[in-house]
């Protein structure tokens, strides 16, 4: 199996980390990409800087996600990858990501909160700032989960450098764990953002509650939806968009465009 996994701020520290986790997620024949936003901001933590990162996403995918790049433009080309990982929490670009290519995407976001939902009644987000704290509530209440959604707990100070924050706040991210269970009646907490990949293992045992990593979450939760084999969207809302005149695109979006519409449209797809 080959994923693809998708950074999409532009931050090599961030990535870095997302892959060491991912890497000790994975099992052992499966093969990860690991790949960076070409264009965004260091961290995203609000809505429009999650719609900057959907576009650069959109890029990463297009580029990686048929063998040869642009034989997308192919209908049939064989997917490069066989499920795609959106590595930031509040999941940028999802769901819609999914009408683009015919291989599971799945999003760190909505992998944790399933894993959450399968250990316990209530959870709880711990996130690296306040203002991320609306961006998450949304991605939280479009998923579904919002009635099971006991607090979100957020470090309330500046950060040193994104790359860092897990060294700067350990401390205080276990605090807010802590706070969760106690205070807000989490039954599992979910240590959110790329920027904590990892931070589950070093806490394993100071929480009294199960602990959810959104990147081994994604990487795990994308073996098992591969794996399934359930077949493709070839209608339904998550079908490929409708052909129609377009301009502006890069080359290799426009491709992966065209192949998945040619693909809907074959008899044999």
């Amino acid at each position: 199996m080959k994923l693809l996994v998708i950074n999409p701020n532009i931050s090599d520290d961030v990535t870095a980390l997302i892959e060491a986790e991912a890497l000790r997620s994975a099992s052992t024949d499966t093969e990860l990409i690991v790949r960076t936003a070409g264009h965004g901001v260091e961290y995203i933590e609000t809505r429009f800087e999650s719609l900057i990162a959907a576009g650069a996403v959109a890029e990463l995918i297009a580029e990686y996600a048929h063998d040869g790049g642009t034989s997308a433009a192919h209908a049939g080309a064989a997917p490069a990858v066989d499920g795609i990982v959106v590595a930031a929490f509040g999941d940028p670009g999802m769901p819609a990501l999914k009408e683009l290519v015919d291989v599971p995407v799945i999003g760190i976001t909505e992998a944790a909160l399933c894993a959450a939902a399968l250990q316990g009644q209530r959870f709880s987000i711990i996130a690296i700032s306040d203002r991320i704290q609306a961006w998450y509530r949304d991605c939280v209440e479009r998923f579904g989960f919002g009635g099971r959604l006991a607090s979100i707990r957020s470090i309330n100070q500046s950060l040193n450098s994104i790359g860092s924050v897990q060294a700067d706040f350990k401390e205080t991210l276990l605090a807010l764990s802590r706070q969760a269970v106690a205070e807000d009646g989490a039954d599992v907490v979910i240590l959110a953002g790329a920027p904590l990949a990892g931070l589950a293992r070093e806490l394993e045992g100071r929480i009294p509650v199960p602990v959810v990593d959104g990147i081994s979450a994604g990487v795990r939760m994308a073996e098992a939806v591969v794996s399934l084999k359930s077949g493709v969207h070839r209608g339904g809302s998550f079908a490929a968009p409708p052909v129609k005149t377009r301009r502006g695109l890069s080359a290799n979006l426009d491709a992966a465009l065209t192949a998945a519409q040619s693909a809907q449209l074959s008899p044999t797809a």
